[in-house]
């Protein structure tokens, strides 16, 4: 394994720690609180994104015109089915979702799930870098590589594991700043 494929391993670790602080809820209506919604649309599960225009007129409203009209069915139950925890209404044409502001608990419950989410990421890059260290052992071994350079290989992916972990710390610190603003 080189170490620009573990780098970018890392970085791809990163930006899926990303989208998921992106889907944990703050204090104002967020179209990407949706991203992770999947809807049943005519036997193939879809994201919702792609099947409606998901706007935020408000701070405190998010509507999603569907595409199609006979999908808005499908999409409030997805809806009121995932893990957002806002309950959808539909008027026909469109479907809103109030999102009613956050008590003190629920702010500190978010937090904790950012934090989660924060760990898992940091995981996912421990375990690249687990994996890159392995690869460069069994070259160590094979005599594709000397002692030095596989230290010095070894070195650099710690350097690496630490640049990215401290990533996801700088996003976890700006979520749980978002969380916490009222």
């Amino acid at each position: 394994m080189k170490l620009d494929e573990v780098e970018s391993s890392m970085q791809k670790a990163v930006d899926a720690a990303q989208r998921d602080f992106n889907s944990i809820r703050t204090g104002r209506a967020n179209a990407s609180l949706l991203d992770r919604v999947i809807v049943e649309y005519y036997g193939t599960p879809t994201s919702l994104k792609s099947l409606a225009n998901i706007n935020t007129p408000d701070a405190s409203t998010i509507t999603i015109q569907p595409y199609d009209k006979k999908s808005l069915n499908q999409i409030e139950k997805a809806i009121s089915l995932s893990d957002v925890g806002l309950t959808p209404s539909n008027d026909g044409q469109v479907i809103r979702l109030n999102v009613p502001p956050l008590t003190a608990e629920r702010r500190k419950e978010f937090v904790k799930m950012a934090k989660k989410l924060a760990e898992d990421g940091k995981v996912s890059i421990r375990n690249v870098r687990r994996d890159g260290v392995d690869s460069v052992r069994k070259q160590e071994k094979n005599s594709e590589l000397s002692e030095d350079e596989a230290r010095d290989i070894q070195d650099k992916m710690k350097k690496l594991t630490d640049k990215y972990i401290s990533k996801i710390d700088e996003l976890l610190a700006e979520k749980e700043k978002d969380i916490m603003t009222v």
